[in-house]
């Protein structure tokens, strides 16, 4: 039974960072330029952290090890669009 749900949990971790792709595809033709929509960032850190839950569970030090620093970096590109946000926004309101 728990072998069933870690399994489970693993492809839905696996499931939710590949779709980051497609979402950054379908951003991409729409923009008819390559574009990093927002929602590829959550996906990444959803799929990353469901993931790294995952490894861990493995007891699989490579796996963690990417996974983990992974979220760093997709936190850090989430808090670096948030700042841009707020700073266009501020930009806006004193025009």
């Amino acid at each position: 039974m728990t072998w069933n749900l870690w399994l489970l949990v693993g492809f839905l971790g696996q499931a939710l960072f590949s779709a980051r792709f497609i979402v950054q595809w379908i951003a991409s033709e729409k923009a008819r330029r390559s574009v990093v929509p927002v929602a590829f960032w959550f996906l990444s850190l959803g799929g990353g952290a469901t993931l790294l839950a995952y490894a861990i569970h493995r007891r699989d030090p490579v796996f963690i090890m990417g996974q983990g620093a992974g979220l760093f970096i997709y936190l850090r590109n989430l808090m670096l669009m948030r700042k841009a946000s707020q700073r266009d926004r501020n930009v806006r309101q004193a025009a």
